[in-house]
């Protein structure tokens, strides 16, 4: 399932900027998609200090909900920004979240490793202002660019609403409901038909994490791919994203997760890692076992082996596909 990220950039909730938000994702809903939703007024985001840590060691120094949105934005196949503009620019709350991605920022120009979906995923900016000026959008405009490349997504546009000031103004506007469901029809058709594979292991903590990396990484936008384990661990093996650092893809910020975190989508193909555990029921009749070695407790040299294992298999899946 593709996973669309909507963020509230507005610290008005139930404003304009929230009414186009949720326009836009009701168009997504009942396709199959996962939705992710969250307003950044709500987030507990400390400012850049431009301390430089980020571009040293590839992570912030700061522990705040940064962590949760930069996971939320690794996961994302479609990102959406819905931002009011406050003169000429965005509220500081939506520009503090901007200012702190640039520890992902550091992760790919200074550390030069390539997120999975960098090849793959979009950006796309909704906007409204209570003035008419011909420049209204463009500072916005320059820093989504800005914002949507560090994060490994590309920009997709805008939609820009003028003349819309009061709370719940834009219901009465002419056209920026349709526009918005016209637009995100748009990158739903783009969106389906793309092959459903699903990656299962017990912890979802290594083979499986791996494959869906390489899948993601090699098959681009041909595939929508997903993992998960039926006792997901608490976070993916440090070693493991380490010796995918080693070809140069970054995994960091993403979790295990259990079935149930994936929804009820059919799948066109599961792949059991080697595990010996029970397929989940409703998923998809396609199965393969890979009947890999557990590379749990192994030390790093197996990982790496059983990683380059991995990197073929997914690489003659994708000729065969």
């Amino acid at each position: 399932m593709t996973v669309i990220l909507g963020i509230m950039g507005s610290p008005r909730k139930g404003g304009n900027s929230d009414h186009l938000l949720s326009a836009f994702l009701d168009e997504f809903r009942g396709q199959g998609h996962i939705i992710r939703q969250f307003n950044i007024s709500d987030m507990n985001i400390s400012p850049c200090m431009g301390c430089g840590f980020c571009e040293r060691e590839g992570f912030c120094k700061f522990s705040d909900d940064m962590e949760e949105v930069n996971h939320l934005l690794r996961m994302a196949d479609l990102v959406i920004l819905s931002t009011p503009i406050f003169f000429y620019g965005m509220p500081s709350q939506t520009k503090a979240l901007i200012d702190r991605v640039q520890a992902l920022w550091a992760r790919r120009y200074r550390l030069k490793l390539k997120e999975p979906k960098a090849d793959s995923r979009r950006g796309f900016l909704l906007s409204v202002g209570a003035t008419r000026g011909k420049d209204l959008f463009v500072g916005v405009e320059l820093t989504c660019r800005y914002f949507f490349n560090a994060i490994s997504a590309s920009f997709e546009g805008y939609l820009g609403f003028r003349e819309v000031d009061r709370a719940g103004e834009i219901v009465n506007h002419p056209t920026a409901f349709k526009e918005c469901r016209d637009k995100a029809s748009e990158f739903l058709r783009s969106l389906n038909g793309r092959k459903r594979v699903l990656f299962i292991c017990q912890e979802n903590a290594r083979r499986s994490q791996m494959a869906q990396a390489f899948l993601e990484y090699y098959g681009k936008e041909r595939f929508d791919v997903q993992s998960a384990g039926n006792s997901p661990a608490s976070r993916i093996d440090p070693v493991v994203i380490e010796v995918m650092a080693e070809r140069g893809i970054d995994i960091a910020y993403r979790r295990p997760k259990a079935y149930g975190e994936i929804g009820q989508t059919e799948f066109d193909l599961i792949v059991q890692m080697g595990c010996e555990i029970q397929c989940p029921a409703g998923y998809g009749s396609t199965i393969e076992n890979w009947d890999l070695e557990d590379p749990k407790g192994k030390s790093k040299e197996d990982l790496s082996r059983i990683r380059d294992q991995i990197e073929k298999k997914i690489k003659l899946l994708i000729s065969k596909t």
